[in-house]
């Protein structure tokens, strides 16, 4: 019989009945699998049970920690191994059989995983990339701590960056991303991001270069880009059109558009925070 895969995999949601009936029939071959819900009134706990994941409620109290490290810091986990999972992120076999093939043997104490994108009902196979540090060895670190002051109602970890004690790896096999809801709710979903991307850029810029050093070299160059008049626009040009984003037909202009105008939001954003307006 074969044995199952050492990893917990930890699903933060808020209700997501319809994403996790069908991400949750994907996860037989793990250890262990918990659901971490947010007060969802959609049947999300009913889909859960029918799987067999562990359900565990959380609440947020608008201070550190969120979600997800709330979870690494109380609750047991039994593997020596986590995977964050939205529930719109599907995995296959080849996912699966990589982590079986690497896991035992790897000194690493994490790896970036790679994903497959869905836009408009269509996998886009160009223009923006997308990448995770989401499988974690527990005890090896946690999310960055950011002292945020209700900046949004994310309760969870979107932008916050994992800090790892040790090497990291990367996942070659890809997971799909695959949020069927439509539009509308990839617009909300955005509006609160740019919220918080915008404070958080706003935060840095107060706390001066002992902030900025704290940065990985990738984020210090995004957060010295946000806000600037150029950087929709140059956006859309590299993952439309260098990263041949065009390709993807209708889907992929779309969704290059729609992305350039999250940045153009957030710098929004920004000059109303630097001029009193919020």
């Amino acid at each position: 019989m074969r044995e199952p895969i050492p990893v917990t995999v930890a699903i933060p949601v808020r209700d997501e009945a319809r994403n996790l009936a069908e991400c949750l029939p994907r996860l037989s071959r793990f250890a262990h699998v918990v659901v971490i819900d947010s007060g969802s009134a959609d049947g999300s706990r009913e889909v859960a049970a029918a799987s067999g994941a562990e359900w565990v409620d959380f609440r947020w109290d608008g201070r550190f920690p969120k979600k997800r490290n709330w979870f690494l810091r109380n609750h047991r986990i039994e593997t020596p191994w986590v995977l964050f999972l939205d529930a719109d992120e599907l995995v296959d076999d080849a996912f699966c059989d990589e982590l079986e093939r690497t896991l035992p043997g790897t000194a690493h104490s994490g790896f970036w995983i790679s994903y497959h994108n869905w836009f408009l009902g269509r996998r886009l196979r160009h223009g923006d990339g997308n990448r995770k540090l989401a499988l974690i060895r527990v005890g090896a670190g946690e999310y960055e701590r950011i002292d945020e002051e209700r900046w949004s109602a994310l309760d969870m970890e979107v932008h916050e960056h994992p800090i790892i004690s040790g090497t990291v790896g990367e996942m070659r096999a890809r997971i799909d991303h695959r949020d069927d809801r439509g539009f509308a709710h990839w617009l909300r979903k955005h509006d609160a991001y740019s919220t918080w991307e915008a404070y958080r850029a706003e935060a840095l810029r107060a706390g001066g270069q002992s902030a900025l050093a704290a940065l990985t070299p990738r984020q210090r160059r995004k957060y010295a880009s946000l806000g600037a008049w150029w950087l929709p626009a140059a956006y859309f040009v590299q993952h439309y059109g260098l990263r041949r984003g065009f390709l993807d037909g209708y889907a992929g202009f779309a969704f290059a558009l729609s992305k350039a105008i999250y940045f153009w939001q957030v710098g929004v954003k920004i000059r109303e925070l630097r001029a009193g307006r919020t």
